[in-house]
Parts: C-alpha cells; sequence; structure tokens
C-alpha cells in the first residue's frame, strides 16, 4: 500500500450548530475538522479505532498550535490534510491544513500525540508493527517540504523605533 503524501481526506461540510454568534465557524469546530482529518492518517499507521478497542494503547494529544488564517461558513466545503513531519518511539510530530475545496487556507495546525497504553494510563513505545507503519508513513513525507508554517510560536512583534 503506497502512504498518500500528503494525506487529503474528501471533502467535509460545516455543521449547522458549528456556527457562532459571528456567522462563522466557531474556533473549537476547527479542532474538530483537524481531529477527523487525523483520523484517516492513523488508520494508516495501525492506530484506528479498533487499535484502543482491541490493544488498549492509543493517541492522546499533548500540544497543538492553531492559527486561523480566513473565516470559514455554513456554505463551505474544506479538505483537511495531514503530514507527518518527525517521530520517535513513543511521539508524533504533525502539521495539517484545513483548506476550503476552492483551495484556499482557512487554519494550520501543528500537534504534537503521545502513544499511550491505556492500562496506566502511560506513554509507551509504538509496537514493532505499528512503528513499522509510521516510519513508512515518516518516509513518504520525508520528500514533503517543510510547511511554512510550522514550528511558529505565540509572540508580539514589536516595531522598533
Amino acid at each position: 500500500m503506497t502512504t498518500p503524501s500528503p494525506i487529503i481526506t474528501s471533502p467535509m461540510g460545516i455543521e449547522k450548530d458549528w456556527i457562532d454568534y459571528n456567522g462563522h465557524l466557531n474556533m473549537a469546530y476547527y479542532n474538530v475538522l483537524f481531529d477527523r482529518g487525523s483520523d484517516q492518517a492513523f488508520e494508516l499507521m495501525g492506530m484506528g479505532p479498533s487499535y484502543a478497542k482491541d490493544r488498549r494503547l492509543t493517541i492522546y494529544t499533548a500540544e497543538v498550535h492553531v492559527c486561523y488564517v480566513q473565516e470559514l461558513h455554513l456554505d463551505h466545503k474544506v479538505t483537511v490534510s495531514f503530514q507527518l513531519l518527525d517521530h520517535d518511539e513513543k511521539r508524533l510530530r504533525a502539521y495539517q491544513e484545513i483548506r476550503h475545496v476552492d483551495g484556499w487556507l482557512a487554519a494550520t495546525s501543528e500537534q504534537l500525540a503521545l502513544h499511550v497504553d491505556m492500562a496506566g494510563p502511560k506513554v509507551a513505545p509504538f509496537p514493532p508493527d505499528v512503528m513499522a507503519k509510521v516510519e513508512a508513513m515518516r518516509a513518504a513525507h520525508a520528500a514533503l517540504p517543510m510547511p511554512e508554517r510550522a514550528g511558529r510560536a505565540i509572540g508580539i512583534k514589536r516595531k522598533t523605533a
């Protein structure tokens, strides 16, 4: 099986209950879209819903940095991409983009995820079969350029006099 590089979801719609009093997608639901977009990638790496149920191993999010670039509205359709930037024996670093189906960028997300043994719960190494899939995805994504928005820090840039 060839790993898509990057992984891009089928188009998804914006749900009516996700629209806030400002008339656009509430900030929390960008994270819902990112989460749904990462499901396909985790499944390809062997860590889908059955992984948690059958093996009692899963992925927890440790850190997320979201940049809201352009508003989304109820009538919009979007795709979500997933690029695996880095990994070690217990962690994944990924970058995602939400794009309108017309191609414009709506939001970006960079995440650090932990592999967790649910019996603890505690952070645990990936089993060999899953690590092989993680390494295969990382190899497939290694040829992609580092996203410009990856590794950003939050801060206020001040003009110097």
